[in-house]
């Protein structure tokens, strides 16, 4: 049996798809067709549910052989690594995906003393939403990722990070911008520039408001923190954002905060990877820098 085949099972089952699988192993879909009939032959038991699926699946017997399988060839890519550099220096690379917010605002640091310390590794840094961030771990197609609020998964490991504060942001001449703490009440009926409703951070925020019963009128909707803040900037309402995000705008003026007086108020940021991958030894210790403080801009 070809270590190749079993790597194109495992893409099978983390994708759920056949297309998918070709993609990543770089070959063409009847390719993993056929590699999928040598490994029930040898079996003599099918290893994928046939039928009308939007998601292929694993039989019983194929959830014990990927389980198995997953392991063996994430500890055999770790050999390889080793014996290809006898020295033991860290190399490869690190290829890793996020939300705009935390690779705009809170990764670069950590990217800076990760490469200083490891010049021989390549990091790829994807950003994407949460969701998406989340297929990527799951289907293996990046080594890790770090959300807010990671989404929970049974196929999916969490590495709490950090806490990080929410806090009113809005243009230097609103009402608001000369104080440094703020009731919720007093954002009742005003004009608010808000996540998309589907993104983790915005749900938290629309349950903060409603336990406080606070309603606002939301004006715009956008996916990423930067447009949000373009947004408030101009006057258009205000908003609600991690802290971390505003320290370029606050410096320069550009934006006013405030903390609230019934806070603080967080979202917990963590890094997720699939469960039972074993990460290579430049993704473990990135993972490593990520809990270490930051390089000093």
């Amino acid at each position: 049996m070809h270590i190749e085949t079993l790597h194109t099972f495992c893409a099978l089952v983390e994708t759920g798809s056949f297309t998918k699988a070709a993609q990543l192993g770089f070959i063409s879909q009847s390719a993993v067709s056929q590699q999928l009939k040598t490994l029930e032959t040898r079996y003599g038991r099918p290893l994928i549910e046939r039928g009308a699926r939007t998601r292929l699946a694993p039989t019983e017997a194929g959830r014990l052989l990927y389980a198995e399988c997953r392991e063996l060839l994430d500890r055999f890519r770790r050999l390889e690594e080793r014996l290809r550099d006898p020295s033991n220096a860290v190399a490869g690379s690190v290829r890793l995906a996020t939300v705009y917010s935390i690779g705009l605002h809170q990764l670069p640091p950590y990217v800076t003393r990760f490469m200083k310390a490891h010049p021989r590794v390549k990091v790829h840094v994807e950003y994407s939403r949460t969701d998406k961030v989340c297929d990527a771990c799951a289907e293996g197609t990046v080594d890790f990722g770090i959300v807010a609020f990671p989404i929970r998964r049974s196929n999916l490991a969490v590495i709490p990070w950090h806490e990080e504060t929410l806090v009113l942001a809005c243009a230097p001449t609103h009402r608001l911008a000369r104080r440094r703490t703020v009731r919720l009440a007093e954002l009742h009926g005003e004009p608010f520039v808000a996540f998309e409703r589907d993104i983790p951070t915005r749900k938290t925020i629309d349950r903060m408001l409603r336990s406080h019963r606070v309603t606002v009128d939301t004006v715009m909707e956008f996916d990423n923190v930067e447009t949000i803040k373009r947004s408030v900037e101009v006057g258009t309402g205000v908003a609600i954002l991690p802290a971390s995000t505003l320290a370029q705008e606050t410096r320069t003026r550009r934006l006013a905060t405030a903390d609230f007086a019934e806070g603080p108020f967080t979202r917990e940021v963590g890094i997720i990877h699939r469960r039972g991958r074993v990460l290579s030894a430049a993704a473990s210790e990135f993972v490593r820098t990520l809990a270490g403080r930051p390089q000093q801009r």
